[in-house]
């Protein structure tokens, strides 16, 4: 049997599954969390989910009590097929088509696919997702189409409704930072930019306002960009409160 009140979040340790993983607590009475090791230059990410899950915990009881499984699965066939810059020391560039080399073909088709195995086997109906097609590298995989398109092939093949729930789709990422402000307050923001990882390189040396990384790939220039809009907006002085930076 699949319940409705129960979801699994595709949960990477960045920006943006962080922010769906609050959404969803706030939402359903149960949540579980999976997360990918498909040899990422960055799986420094991996390590951000563990203190992400343990800090939402502290910050709300109810979603300490929602807040359940985690399920890491090993996906490094994706590397084994193709090289991209995401999966190997390759300098970040642009394709003649114009999407970045950082694009991993096929990476949240096969994510989305594991993730439904594992909801069919847990009982769980709701998969959560962090992508979007409005802030982002321009990636087929993220949008809305395909998303759509893999829930009824999904639903078709495994003979059982699955619902793909995607709360980023249509807003920026300083929207994205102002729905986290709404879900979990001031501290759910401080643990978002202080503990979730973006950077393509790995990097979590170099400190920025918006968190840590490397300032210049894809990722970090988006995060940036989308925390000065939100940090410009917000009822709180975020700059004047990160006092370290």
């Amino acid at each position: 049997m699949t319940d409705k009140k129960q979801a699994l979040v595709l949960f990477s340790g960045g920006q943006d599954s962080s922010t769906c993983l609050a959404w969803a607590l706030d939402r359903y009475d149960h949540v579980e969390t999976i997360g990918f090791d498909y040899g990422q230059r960055h799986a420094i990410e991996l390590q951000c989910r563990g203190l992400l899950r343990d800090g939402m915990k502290r910050i709300n009881p109810h979603w300490s009590y929602k807040l359940g499984q985690d399920h890491l699965i090993d996906a490094k066939v994706i590397g084994d097929i193709g090289q991209t810059a995401m999966t190997s020391e390759a300098a970040i560039r642009i394709h003649a088509n114009g999407l970045p080399n950082t694009f991993v073909p096929g990476r949240n088709l096969l994510f989305l696919t594991l993730a439904a195995a594992m909801a069919y086997r847990r009982g769980l109906q709701v998969l959560v997702t962090g992508v979007c097609e409005t802030d982002y590298s321009g990636y087929p995989d993220c949008r809305d189409d395909t998303i759509k398109a893999q829930q009824v092939a999904l639903s078709l093949g495994m003979d059982r409704s699955i619902v793909i729930e995607t709360p980023l789709m249509w807003i920026d990422k300083a929207k994205t930072w102002h729905m986290t402000l709404a879900l979990g307050g001031e501290a759910l923001v401080e643990l978002i930019r202080e503990q979730s990882h973006s950077c393509y390189l790995g990097e979590r040396r170099i400190a920025h306002a918006w968190g840590q990384g490397c300032g210049h790939c894809p990722a970090c220039e988006l995060r940036a960009k989308g925390w000065e809009r939100f940090s410009m907006q917000a009822p709180i002085d975020f700059g004047k409160k990160i006092q370290r930076y």
